[in-house]
């Protein structure tokens, strides 16, 4: 990370910039009187290990110091520190990206790093109750390709976890992944289809742990004029609470609820049985049989199929139906003639009677 100080004299630059540490020592500087900014730049580069300080034309110089702790200039030799305009051990904490170590942008802070950021777009998640939860996403680039080598373009996703953070409160927390692109513009790191984000909260609202999952070339660093992201598609998978509308059964024998979210949910399964002795079970009202004793209990895992939505068509044997209805008929012609007959005989009786 570079930072950029204009118009100050080289001991301030070395005392204001942020995010980085330089174990300098004057005595090894070697700085001779012919000896201009970009030489010492230079030799400032070789000390810490990293490249790329520089000063532009307008006079913006740019110093990296390629490490990740506080920043801390200090000398053996007093005279050459007082020669550079120091008259003490500088120090200066990281800013600009919340407390040191702690990965998140506190409320100080959040309109640096908004400057210093790009926008990611948004998303609506729910959490484990339904809750809508707006989740804000930012990329912040932490190295480039140009500084030269040991170095590539590096970025890292933050979500907005307070939208009223203030003062030192985070209000934008560091998913802790450095997502790497090749020259090319192609994602290389992570190498997977995503990462998972562990305990993200929002405003209060706790979402857990998010799989945050990139399709392929769904992530990629190609130039943009107007220097923002081009954002397709962000979606996720949560929905909100729901009410059961419907059941149904379908091909499958899957018992089906259909709530008013939406959603289709799999609440039970119809289960296929045979039994050994099919023709003795007992039938019974609706159409439906029990088992017997002769028939034995029943056997899971029979083959079939289930007709979701429909109706059984009739099993009944037609001529044994008509067989029975004609049995039926007969007796009851039959009892009709003894009632006539016995309805005689008691006419007759009460004639004789009187």
């Amino acid at each position: 990370l570079a930072a950029k100080v204009e118009g100050v004299p080289v001991h301030r630059l070395l005392g204001e910039t942020r995010r980085t540490a330089i174990p300098a020592y004057a005595s090894l500087l070697r700085i001779g009187s012919p000896d201009n900014i970009t030489t010492l730049l230079s030799k400032i580069d070789a000390l810490s290990g990293a490249t790329g300080s520089s000063v532009s034309t307008s006079g913006v110089i740019t110093l990296n110091t390629g490490t990740v702790s506080n920043l801390s200039v200090s000398s053996s030799n007093s005279s050459a520190f007082a020669a550079l305009g120091f008259t003490s051990t500088i120090t200066k904490n990281r800013n600009g990206g919340g407390t040191a170590g702690t990965g998140g942008v506190i409320g100080n802070d959040i309109a640096t790093f908004t400057k210093e950021s790009i926008s990611g777009g948004a998303v609506t998640a729910y959490n484990a109750a339904g809750t809508p939860v707006n989740l804000q996403l930012r990329w912040a680039k932490t190295d480039s390709a140009s500084l030269g080598a040991g170095h590539s373009d590096s970025w890292n996703l933050f979500y907005q976890t307070d939208p009223n953070a203030t003062g030192t409160t985070v209000g934008w927390v560091n998913t802790g992944q450095a997502f790497t692109f090749a020259s090319d513009g192609s994602l290389t790191t992570p190498a997977g289809s995503g990462i998972t984000i562990n305990n993200v909260s929002v405003s209060g609202q706790s979402l857990g742990s998010v799989a945050f999952n990139i399709s392929s070339g769904g992530l990629t660093q190609y130039a943009s004029t107007s220097g923002a992201v081009t954002i397709n598609t962000i979606t996720q998978n949560g929905y909100a609470a729901g009410q059961l509308r419907s059941v149904a059964v379908n091909n499958s024998g899957l018992v089906v609820g259909t709530f008013s979210n939406g959603q289709n949910l799999n609440l039970a399964q119809v289960s296929l049985s045979h039994f050994n002795g099919t023709n003795y079970l007992k039938a019974m009202d609706g159409g439906a049989y029990a088992a017997t004793e002769q028939s034995g209990a029943a056997i899971d895992g029979a083959s079939g199929s289930i007709s979701g939505s429909s109706l059984e068509g009739s099993n009944t044997d037609i001529a044994d139906e008509f067989t029975k209805l004609i049995v039926t008929q007969q007796a009851y012609s039959a009892n009709t003639k003894v009632i006539t007959t016995a309805n005689s005989m008691v006419q007759d009786l009460l004639n004789v009677l009187r």
